[in-house]
């Protein structure tokens, strides 16, 4: 077998009602019942401008050397309908992996779902307008090799995250969250209670009804030391 080399052209993948339940919860929900362990680095941040919110869908995972993309044209090829491509670039920045033709193929053509580059892009001036889901590190108008080595639809880790080949990944304006395609599920029914919860105390946050006693609990429970006083030398 090539490691290295290798290009899988199957999944285990979610089910198509489950990715639609997860376009409704805000990724800060989901990340806060995953422990805060699950969200991208921020440095990849979102570079258009989708009309929807929420961004779901099923990974695609592209391991390639960094400002090569002959593994991302592969992937171009084999990519469905509704996948999310994640790309991971070995922290590369030197060159961008991606531009508006490549980008108006996966959006028209193979209508994926959304893109994410551990790396940058180029072609801004147009891509930064789409509604199309783009997150990257940033732009370089210098362009990529295309030599690999590479795989596709393995193991990899794109901003500092885990990634599988078939994991659900939810992107939103606030960031990148990866969900483990086996836990999709129960991540779900827990996010959607969270959600709810956090609607709740927007409204009480707005009305002045918020409950704020547990603050004070917390902070004497820790240690702290509250000092009616002012600080002096």
């Amino acid at each position: 077998m090539a490691v290295g080399r290798r290009i899988y052209l199957k999944r285990n993948l979610p089910d198509q009602a489950l990715i639609d339940a997860f376009k409704t919860v805000p990724a800060s929900n989901v990340g806060d019942v995953m422990g805060r362990s699950c969200g991208m680095d921020p440095r990849i941040r979102l570079m258009s401008k989708p009309l929807a919110q929420i961004a779901c869908g099923p990974a695609l995972t592209v391991k390639t050397c960094a400002g090569d993309n002959l593994m991302l044209h592969a992937a171009l090829n084999i990519a469905r309908s509704g996948d999310f491509i994640v790309v991971a670039n070995e922290g590369g920045s030197a060159r961008s992996l991606i531009g508006e033709v490549m980008m108006a193929y996966l959006r028209h053509t193979k209508k994926v779902a959304g893109i994410i580059i551990d790396g940058p892009m180029r072609d801004i001036d147009e891509i930064g307008e789409w509604d199309f889901p783009v997150y990257a590190t940033g732009t370089n108008p210098g362009g990529p090799y295309k030599e690999g080595p590479g795989e596709i639809n393995v193991p990899i880790s794109c901003g500092n995250i885990s990634v599988f080949p078939g994991d659900v990944i939810l992107a939103d304006p606030d960031g990148v969250i990866v969900i483990p395609r086996l836990d999709a599920a129960a991540v779900l029914e827990e996010a959607k209670k969270f959600q709810a919860a956090d609607e709740r105390k927007l409204v009480e946050a707005i009305n002045g009804t918020s409950k704020r006693e547990w603050v004070e609990k917390a902070l004497l429970e820790k240690g702290y030391e509250i000092i009616d006083d002012t600080y002096r030398v």
